[in-house]
């Protein structure tokens, strides 16, 4: 029984990605529970990172909010998605998690709902992200995996949880995808 639940959620998250057509049809939810879609990020480059608030790899906070702030202006968006799935590490609500990142790291890029990453309860954008249709598929290792997505909404680059935001292959990236018209 458990195997057939698991072959229709899979099913229906397949089903919801081939709908979405792209990343920006995807619907999500911010950190306050209001629903959207990435599309509202449409013309802009994302970099779309699964977060944690107690993980060694937390600290990536302050370098995700500095180049946020470096590239914001000319077309860039930080989009932190919170995710329990490793070690328990990110075990609070989202208005813990606001509050976390805000006193902690003056985080001011856009925060979304709690989301699984990876098994059967996969966020969708994750699905798309990381599933076997994606440029870069595999499941995801750890807590700060970041997407790298095109302001018409194609997945550019992949970068794996220990490379810092701000590492030159990384910027190097974030600058030609900001150049493309």
């Amino acid at each position: 029984m458990k195997a057939l639940i698991l072959l229709v959620v899979v099913g229906l998250l397949q089903t919801v990605i081939v709908q979405a057509g792209n990343l920006h049809d995807i619907k999500v939810k911010n950190i306050d529970g209001k629903e959207s879609k990435l599309g509202d990020y449409k013309g802009k480059v994302v970099l779309i990172v699964n977060v944690a608030s107690k993980c060694g790899l937390t600290p990536q906070y302050e370098s995700l909010e500095a180049v946020y702030q470096k590239y914001k202006d000319k077309g860039l968006v930080v989009l932190g998605f919170p995710c329990n799935q490793f070690g328990g590490q990110e075990p609070g609500t989202n208005e813990e998690i606001k509050e976390f990142c805000s006193s902690k790291y003056n985080v001011t890029f856009p925060l979304f709902d709690k989301v699984d990453v990876n098994g059967p309860k996969r966020h969708p954008l994750f699905a798309a992200l990381a599933g076997p249709d994606s440029p870069f598929p595999g499941d995801i290792k750890w807590n700060f995996n970041k997407f790298l997505v095109s302001k018409d909404g194609k997945i550019l680059k992949r970068f794996e949880p220990r490379t810092s935001p701000d590492a030159p292959e990384v910027t190097a990236a974030i600058e030609s995808a900001l150049a493309q018209k």
